[in-house]
């Protein structure tokens, strides 16, 4: 029979999935879905930490490989972000669960590509500190980019930690004496080949937190996180001679656990720019709280780096202590670094 003999009595018509099963927005609870923790992202696949015991189970703490579910839409899963999940949930090389919801976050630590750049990048979620690791030398500390990771610090709730490596090239006074004011706390590294100084004090600093170390290329941060967890494996490379960078070997970023299991670390990949154009100008001025009620005698519109700026005045009386007029100056520091302007 060819197909030239058919007419649309022979042909079976299969009914319409509208009229055999109507669509709906309603999404399962997950009610049963097991808590984890994101340690590792790469191409679409997570490195989830699914604690012993969790959703009532007596099964020991794992590593889960995961997929995110339909549900959670083109919402970014970062490295740090509280996940719940549903599936496969043995663990092992075949396993894979799905990330049915990602829980309210503590905390964002985000940056944008440039000043100008209205999109957001979310780097980690849920860190409690910000460790700013700058190398005193080879190559050369930015200043600008050091201010830029306190202003996100201050903005996202999180502790600043001045880290500085390699100070057994130059004297760290001259350099922290700018840093003064702002009271951040810091830790003195170096390393001569076989072992770091400073390690012990900065490992105290992490202890019980969620720490993420944030620098650009060459600082030495890898080496650090080598130095805090044995068998952490991660890439280290040299600063190159004719441009004075270093190069990346840290392609993404990755939790590891301290020894002992009180705290972690976060390295990320190196960086070399720290937009800051999603940052209002008022949340800066409140981890200042010596001068913030100052801003109450501004005009309109202050950008309180000006000849009007009732800070001055606020810091003239002594509202703001013995050291409030570098305090002021460090604030107006942030806030040029934040505008990108070129003398900050």
């Amino acid at each position: 029979m060819s197909w030239r003999d058919l007419d649309e009595e022979d042909v079976r018509v299969r009914p319409s999935p509208k009229g055999s099963r109507p669509r709906t927005k309603d999404r399962p609870a997950h009610a049963d879905a097991v808590a984890g923790m994101i340690i590792g992202v790469d191409r679409g696949r997570y490195t989830c930490l699914v604690p012993e015991g969790s959703g009532g189970r007596r099964e020991p703490e794992r590593i889960v490989t995961a997929m995110k579910a339909r549900e959670i839409g083109r919402t970014r899963i970062v490295v740090g972000d509280d996940v719940a999940l549903v599936g496969d949930l043995a663990g092992g090389r075949d396993a894979l669960a799905r990330i049915v919801r990602i829980e309210e976050r503590r905390s964002v630590l985000r940056r944008t590509a440039d000043d100008t750049d209205p999109f957001e990048r979310i780097i980690v979620a849920n860190a409690d500190q910000l460790a700013i690791v700058t190398a005193l030398a080879d190559p050369e500390p930015r200043p600008r980019m050091i201010d830029r990771c306190l202003v996100a610090a201050y903005d996202a709730g999180m502790e600043p930690l001045l880290v500085l490596t390699k100070a057994d090239l130059i004297d760290p006074t001259p350099f922290l004496a700018a840093y003064a004011p702002l009271e951040v706390v810091h830790v003195v590294t170096s390393w001569d080949g076989s072992g770091f100084s400073g390690l012990d004090d900065l490992h105290q600093h992490l202890v019980g937190k969620i720490s993420v170390l944030v620098g650009h290329s060459g600082v030495g941060k890898s080496t650090l996180v080598n130095g805090l967890v044995p068998g952490a494996g991660r890439l280290t490379g040299e600063v190159n001679v004719s441009t004075g960078r270093g190069r990346h070997t840290s392609s993404s970023a990755v939790a590891l656990r301290l020894p002992g299991g009180d705290g972690w670390v976060i390295d990320t990949p190196g960086v070399r720019s720290f937009g800051l154009a999603h940052i209002d100008v008022d949340r800066i001025i409140e981890n200042f709280p010596d001068l913030s009620p100052g801003t109450d005698e501004c005009p309109r519109g202050c950008s309180h780096d000006e000849d009007e700026c009732g800070l001055d005045a606020w810091v003239a009386a002594g509202h703001a202590g013995p050291v409030g007029e570098q305090r002021l100056e460090s604030l107006r520091r942030l806030l040029r670094s934040r505008s990108g302007s070129e003398d900050a």
